[in-house]
């Protein structure tokens, strides 16, 4: 369903002016489209206006403080960003318990404060409120904000991460249940999710697709990988030991050496001194501009994503998958969850052996049609579809 003429305020733990993708930025320019969205960054805590005053982002949010720029800026038609201009403590530190949740409610006063200011400047009414991940701040804004829907956005296992674990385990249930719907990007989520509350949906992901359609944007292979000796097994992203699992690539490309494999990307420590380093099959390109790696994609045979599975891995949607599949590529990927949701298009493993046999058989039945099947099923995971599907989840809870 298509939803227009909505006010909807958004928040979340990622501010906009963050330098990687966000998917709460994506949604929130989706929604723009065709609904009034206010983007509200996180307020300035006490510590980070004392740790990080030089760095940009504190130096903004102090300049709207100080009354020295506006609290409230337009970034295109729609769609306003604003930057509170308070300060919250900083009490993360604290143990779980009275102490925090007191304090924790100060905070989530100042905040709705500030926000109940840009909602009155910009006539916001009958407001959906779109809360991404922000869990202690947000535990409090259905009651302080009184929106029309309170939506509840799951996109990573926040309590798997110190951070949020110390006080998330029993906090995030707490704001799950006062929710009206919760909305998630893995099933994973979902299943964790629907323990608290009968509202929580999947509603995958959207990518920027189009930037992988052949036939929209055509490119060649690129040329440095042009002259290798097929097959070519590649993979594209950071090369980090947090999320992909080096001693299964120095298994498998020991395994398989007339296979060459191509990883694009910078590397962490741990992979600049893994013995992937000393395979003659093996070929670290480094860094690429991200308009460059299509290029590279074009020129594989078999796309990897070799993730190593835990608690960071196993729920969160892999974007890359949509990429290679946007592509036509046949993809092998490690078993995780989020997998499930692509399981009908691409190969699963979780051994060496498991990514010799997959690859092998990827391999073999690469044809035109599946390319085509992966191409259609990838082009449905837009940002368009998505917030789509949010709406749709929404909509079930008889409250839009």
């Amino acid at each position: 369903m298509k939803v227009t003429g909505r006010d909807i305020v958004v928040m979340g733990i990622q501010p906009w002016d963050i330098e990687i993708g966000s998917n709460c930025k994506n949604i929130a320019t989706e929604m723009s489209r065709h609904n009034r969205v206010l983007y509200v960054n996180q307020p300035l805590d006490r510590r980070s206006k004392r740790v990080e005053k030089e760095t940009e982002k504190v130096k903004t949010r102090l300049a709207v403080l100080d009354g020295k720029q506006p609290a409230i800026h337009e970034v295109q038609p729609n769609l306003w960003v604003f930057n509170p201009p308070t300060i919250i403590e900083s009490i993360n530190w604290l143990p779980d318990g009275p102490v925090f949740d007191w304090l924790n409610g100060i905070n989530g006063n100042r905040f709705a404060k500030a926000v109940h200011g840009a909602i009155a400047e910009l006539n916001f009414t009958n407001f959906l409120l779109f809360n991404d991940s922000s869990m202690f701040l947000g535990l409090h804004m259905k009651r302080l904000l009184k929106p029309a829907v309170y939506v509840y956005y799951m996109r990573d296992y926040l309590t798997k991460n110190p951070y949020w674990r110390k006080h998330g385990l029993r906090i995030e249930p707490k704001l799950i249940a006062n929710a009206d719907v919760v909305v998630n990007n893995s099933i994973l989520y979902t299943e964790y999710g629907l323990k608290y509350n009968p509202h929580c949906y999947m509603v995958g992901q959207g990518c920027e697709v189009d930037d992988f359609d052949l036939e929209k944007n055509p490119v060649d292979v690129a040329e440095d990988i042009k002259q290798l000796d097929h097959p070519l097994i590649g993979y594209v992203g950071f090369l980090t030991s947090r999320r992909l699992n080096i001693p299964m690539l120095e298994e498998l490309t020991l395994q398989s050496p007339d296979w060459t494999y191509i990883l694009v990307g910078p590397e962490d420590e741990l992979f600049q001194q893994s013995a992937l380093h000393q395979r003659d099959n093996v070929h670290f390109l480094g860094s690429r501009k991200p308009e460059d790696l299509p290029s590279y994609i074009k020129g594989f045979d078999v796309c990897l994503n070799p993730q190593v599975i835990n608690d960071a891995t196993i729920g969160n949607y892999p974007r890359k998958i949509d990429e290679y599949l946007a592509m036509g590529k046949p993809t092998v990927a490690s078993s995780t969850k989020a997998m499930e949701y692509f399981s009908e298009y691409t190969y699963l493993g979780v051994s060496a052996e498991d990514y010799k046999n997959r690859i092998q058989q990827a391999l073999l039945e690469d044809n035109e049609e599946r390319r085509e099947q992966r191409k259609a099923y990838a082009k449905g995971h837009t940002w368009e579809n998505n917030v789509k599907a949010i709406f749709e989840s929404i909509e079930k809870t008889g409250k839009l």
